[in-house]
């Protein structure tokens, strides 16, 4: 084991360690965007024994992907780790973080970096319900291949993580109003989930994301003052 995978394990551990306290998970009744907003929060003590329906799984992903994304493109692509035997297999790449294998499922959010090739199915979908012509839509098509197609890998790759940053979060609200909790994990090892999990080459590890039921209520939010963070119109 290197060290510097010893010091991470050690850091992720820790703070696993620090949320040991028994304070029970709050029973949210009021769904409205900004009760879910500010009581979501990142859980990693969830209950090994529960199960989700894939109903609810495909309700929370299909209510996600309704978030925006660069040219309608939606470069998301999502792996949902759900077989005991592959979160185990998940477990040592995740920096051995104990909610791998206790979540219900983890979800893997990608994103595809040729997702400009599904620019004619998406805008012709668009033309079927009569809101866009033909004419518009063959610019549009023709712009997004011509430009998207000449992007470097590092730009092709900046765009797939905003949009997955983007549905990732909203995939966090949904799970929070459906009665769930979750936690984001950027502590993995990309290449090595890559090779174990045989994620194609045209799709660029965003992010896991642990999705259960809690037994234990994460962290309060602590955050910066606004003022610290915002500035208006120009540095």
């Amino acid at each position: 084991m290197s060290a510097k995978k010893s010091a991470a394990e050690e850091y992720l551990n820790k703070i696993h360690e620090l949320n040991t306290h028994t304070k029970a998970p709050k029973e949210i009744k009021d769904t409205d965007f900004f009760t879910i907003a500010k009581e979501r929060q990142s859980v990693r003590h969830y209950d090994p024994h529960f199960k989700m329906d894939e109903k609810d799984i495909r309700e929370i992903l299909e209510l996600a992907t309704l978030a925006p994304s660069s040219s309608n493109l939606q470069s998301w692509r999502f792996l949902v780790v759900q077989d005991e035997a592959a979160k185990e297999e998940l477990l040592p790449i995740a920096n051995n973080q104990k909610q791998i294998v206790d979540a219900s499922i983890v979800i893997a959010v990608l994103g595809d970096k040729q997702a400009y090739k599904n620019a004619e199915k998406i805008y012709g979908e668009v033309v079927k319900k009569g809101r866009m012509t033909e004419e518009t839509k063959s610019f549009y098509v023709n712009s997004i291949v011509e430009n998207y197609g000449k992007f470097s890998n590092e730009q092709a790759t900046r765009v797939a993580m905003i949009d997955g940053g983007l549905v990732a979060m909203q995939l966090m609200l949904a799970a929070k109003a459906k009665g769930f909790d979750t936690v984001p994990i950027g502590g993995f090892h990309p290449q090595k989930f890559v090779e174990a999990f045989r994620v194609p080459e045209n799709l660029e590890p965003v992010m896991l994301i642990c999705v259960g039921k809690a037994v234990q209520a994460g962290f309060e939010k602590v955050r910066l003052p606004l003022d610290d963070v915002l500035t208006w119109n120009k540095f």
